[in-house]
């Protein structure tokens, strides 16, 4: 996760083997206090802008609460029928026990995680770029759209971007100074990661594949400084790999029939151009062009020198206290698009979380190449003025599901709960665990296609189970089931795993009841978009 090609200091007077960078240094006493105080302001308003996401938690945010609620002993069960490994649940368990389990708690807790960001990325772009390059990055990672919508969502991924960054930072620190201290260190950041995500091991293998590269070229130049630090550092990631293994026979079982249904496989362009768009904010004009804009800021990154008034160097070759980093990023997305085409996966651009930290540090260094500071200023509040906006538009206002007014027209029609009290059907499952968490907890609510609970989804041989099932049966059954009471429909058309299914449903549902009426819902921006029907009695 770490410098993996830069030589290890041979000692205190001797210069470095690597060429000589001018970087300026970071103070240590009225500097540092001015940045310490600016990163306290710069967390203080980020966290303003993380509390005021009002929209009730979609599926995956109301899945994550939903399993932390369980019992400890049973989390893992529960996470082996949904494809995840268990640190962020027990997390979020223990923060619900003390917070509750309201939206704005559920979220807060990647909204605290989250700060911890700023200075780690102030001190890992302030180690290759300068002080410029430190407050260039936190600026941008404090106001980008894709840390922001993370940091207000109940799910890993904030967590993610913290553990990658505090990895290299101490990767980077042991491969100059291997001591067991820092060694411990990075194999508990190691395991974490791995525990949190599972891409993690694919920026694990990476950093060691770069770092044994490191150790053999360190042995073939006669270092032995080198080739020690190097293997001492992969004995620490090896440690934190091993201390996963419990964890893999489940990973195992996941990988063999939970998958991702949900969407197809991508190729290796594809994960690149959505990752990058999806660092800029979206589909949105200015998310584009915030996209654009770090793309160039990353380039001069790594192939731009320090430079002074409004000329910038170039070199192809990329700079060398970049190109380690560079090379861990480039290889992570390798791997991981390598693998999960082998292995038929789909790809979420929220996976792109285990490096897009490290690429928001190159941007800052590429922003503070720009050597004069009217021009570094300019395209300073150009690039956050293009963040603010985009993450407001993206992150911050746009809903993120029509649960909440799908339970307000039920509750509208009349009771929810008693002999009175509809059946709520949903279809697909997946806009279960939202929709339960808006109506009361005595409501009869039942998922397509086996009628289950919809506080969780089982995605144990999904396709599967779905191609076995019957959108006509399940209707004449839900009527059945339904005998004098009113029944309500929450569905949506738009996932893949379940085309023309629900629709089918409906259908049915109407030739039953040809009273059936759809409702209309606020919202119709929103990420989950649902549609809700009413077949009175």
């Amino acid at each position: 996760m770490g410098d993996s090609d830069r030589p290890a200091v041979p000692g205190p007077t001797t210069p470095p083997p690597w060429p000589a960078i001018e970087v300026a240094p970071l103070p240590w006493r009225a500097g540092r206090a001015l940045d310490i105080v600016g990163l306290a302001v710069i967390a203080v308003a980020g966290l303003a802008l993380r509390v005021v996401q009002r929209s009730p938690l979609w599926l995956d945010e109301a899945l994550s609460s939903n399993i932390a609620a369980l019992p400890l002993g049973d989390i893992p069960a529960a996470l082996e029928r949904d494809g995840h490994p268990p640190l962020y649940y027990v997390l979020l368990r223990g923060w619900q026990e003390v917070f509750g389990q309201g939206d704005v708690a559920v979220r807060l807790l990647s909204g605290v995680i989250g700060l911890a960001l700023l200075p780690l990325v102030f001190v890992a772009a302030g180690r290759i770029g300068g002080r410029r390059a430190a407050w260039a990055a936190a600026l941008l990672v404090a106001l980008n759209p894709y840390v922001l919508r993370y940091a207000t969502e109940a799910r890993m991924y904030e967590l993610v971007l913290v553990l990658s960054v505090a990895g290299w930072l101490v990767a980077d620190r042991a491969l100059r100074r291997p001591d067991l201290p820092r060694l411990a260190l990075l194999a508990l950041l190691t395991g974490a990661l791995l525990w949190t995500h599972y891409w993690g091991l694919w920026l694990t293998a990476a950093s060691g594949v770069g770092i044994l590269v490191r150790a053999y070229l360190g042995h073939r130049r006669g270092d032995r400084e080198r080739v020690r630090s190097s293997l001492r550092v992969a004995g620490a990631l090896v440690v934190g790999g091993v201390s996963f293994l419990p964890w893999v026979p489940t990973l195992l079982e996941q990988a063999a029939h939970t998958g991702t249904p949900w969407a197809e496989p991508s190729i290796p362009t594809e994960v690149a151009a959505t990752s990058l768009i999806d660092l800029g904010g979206g589909a949105a004009g200015e998310s584009i062009l915030l996209a654009v804009a770090l793309a160039i800021l990353v380039a001069l990154g790594l192939v731009a020198a320090p430079g002074s008034g409004t000329r910038v160097e170039l070199d192809l070759r990329t700079r060398p206290e970049v190109r380690r980093l560079g090379l861990v990023i480039v290889g992570t997305l390798a791997v991981a698009a390598a693998a999960s085409f082998v292995a038929g996966a789909a790809y979420a651009t929220r996976y792109f979380s285990v490096v897009a930290a490290l690429v928001l540090v190159l941007a800052g260094v590429g922003l503070a190449r720009i050597g004069s500071a009217v021009a570094f200023r300019i395209v300073l509040v150009a690039v956050l003025v293009l963040g603010v906006t985009s993450g407001v538009r993206t992150a911050v206002s746009r809903p993120r599901t029509q649960a909440r007014q799908a339970a307000e027209a039920i509750e509208a029609a009349g009771p929810t709960t008693g002999p009175d009290g509809p059946l709520v059907l949903v279809c697909p499952d997946q806009l279960g665990p939202a929709l339960s968490r808006e109506l009361p907890d005595a409501t009869d609510i039942a998922t397509y296609p086996r009628f289950e609970a919809p506080e969780l989804v089982d995605w144990v041989d999904y396709a599967e189970r779905l191609a076995g099932a019957s959108p006509v049966d399940f209707a004449a059954e839900a009527v059945r089931r339904a005998g004098d009471r009113d029944i309500w429909l929450v569905w949506s058309g738009t996932y893949t795993t379940h085309e023309g299914t629900c629709e089918t449903v409906a259908n049915e549902l109407q030739v039953a009841r040809p009273a059936g009426t759809p409702v209309v819902l606020a919202d119709p921006d929103a990420y989950e978009q649902d549609n809700a029907y009413h077949y009175p009695r």
